[in-house]
């Protein structure tokens, strides 16, 4: 792990690549991305690139470039997190690494932790003392009464306690939100229903919009069925954390409407299959099955797809969420605008996050392979950087 300090003025040059400027356009083969600082300069074909001799130039021939990737739903809840800043800084850096930045992770939005805590994580971050993502979180989920694990099944589960406030009408949900949102949060999470109990009313979810919105933040679901996930689309929610596979495929009205209300989906694949691991062969297969066809309904209708992966909740490796994404019918260049364009322009960051330009913030992901040949080499990195700074080095 490396994270050289470099000044303003000072040139890298990623000499050699494949560079994937955006998910759309063709790659540049043999060329060079050009960083001053922390932001972009230029990228192009190596015969045609002109830089000052006195750049620090990195070796990328054979591998491959993109910008750096967003994973748009994580959890800091990890009992690894508790205590964040006591935690000393190698430590912390590792456990970043493992976690994102080995996987060219180098924005984030954890959809559900404790905000005080991940906002001291993503001071140390900020601040230059640890390596680490860009993090946006939408701090503590507001649930519905008695959704929420007991402390003691959230210890079982290895994660923190959460003090996630319940709503049951319009007006909790709405100081909730906006406690939240002074508090300083990037988005606001709902629990749409409880495993026992009535599902959250259109109205709930329509407060805690209101309150986002009115701060120009987005709102989250985790829905536990498709009438949850139209329940949220109805009342303006904006992105949809989960498939919902334990209710069946999703019908053509339910599809056309988040279509029509322009929400985006995190699919989350690998997590129900991981959650399904000690049962049958035969029941794991059919949710993956049907998680997998909502997937491929919503893509050809043009909807927006956030990449997800639930990480805190199960295993860091991105490989088998890649895989499901492209047995959903997604190809290289989609899965990559999952990865890159989608949630710059989901969250605001499009002029200056997702692609690979002049003026754009040096995140990149530097692959050893090219993914676009091979699916799995998303999962092999061989350098992050972000704001042209290397924070993830691959091990000889």
């Amino acid at each position: 792990m490396n994270a050289p300090s470099n000044s303003p003025s000072e040139y890298v040059a990623l000499v050699g690549a494949t560079i994937y400027v955006n998910p759309t356009e063709e790659p540049i083969r043999d060329g060079v991305v050009l960083i001053q600082g922390e932001k972009i300069v230029s990228a192009g074909r190596r015969a045609q690139m002109q830089f000052p001799e006195t750049a620090h130039t990195l070796d990328c021939f054979g591998l491959t470039i993109t910008a750096g990737l967003w994973n748009s739903h994580v959890h800091f809840f990890e009992r690894k997190w508790a205590d964040v800043e006591a935690i000393p800084a190698p430590e912390l850096g590792r456990q970043l690494q493992d976690m994102l930045t080995k996987y060219g992770f180098t924005s984030v939005f954890d959809t559900g932790s404790v905000w005080e805590n991940t906002r001291r994580l993503r001071d140390r971050i900020d601040s230059g003392e640890v390596p680490g993502p860009k993090i946006r979180s939408t701090g503590e989920g507001l649930v519905p009464p008695g959704a929420f694990p007991s402390d003691q099944v959230l210890g079982l589960m290895g994660v923190m306690k959460l003090p996630a406030p319940e709503v049951a009408d319009a007006a909790q949900a709405a100081a909730a939100a906006r406690k939240l949102l002074d508090a300083g949060v990037d988005g606001i999470k709902i629990f749409a229903s409880a495993p026992r109990g009535a599902p959250l009313p259109e109205t709930v979810f329509q407060a805690a919009v209101d309150e986002a919105h009115r701060s120009n933040k987005p709102t989250f679901v985790h829905p536990n069925n498709a009438a949850d996930v139209l329940a949220a689309v109805r009342g303006g929610v904006d992105i949809i954390a989960h498939t919902t596979p334990h209710s069946g495929p999703w019908d053509e009205t339910l599809v056309a409407t988040m279509k029509e209300r322009r929400v985006a989906l995190t699919p989350t694949l690998t997590l129900w299959k991981y959650y399904m691991r000690h049962d049958r062969l035969s029941a794991q297969e059919k949710v993956t099955n049907t998680e997998v066809s909502q997937l491929r309904a919503w893509v050809p209708a043009g909807g927006t797809v956030l990449f997800g992966t639930d990480l805190g909740a199960v295993e860091y490796d991105p490989s088998e969420e890649y895989a499901l994404m492209a047995q959903a019918g997604m190809n290289f260049r989609q899965i990559l605008a999952s990865l890159t364009t989608a949630p710059a322009e989901r969250f605001g960051d499009a002029n200056k996050l997702g692609r690979i330009a002049p003026g754009f913030q040096a995140d990149l992901a530097v692959f050893q392979q090219d993914p676009a040949t091979n699916l799995q080499a998303l999962a092999h990195v061989k350098y992050t950087l972000r704001a042209g700074k290397i924070i993830y080095r691959a091990i000889e």
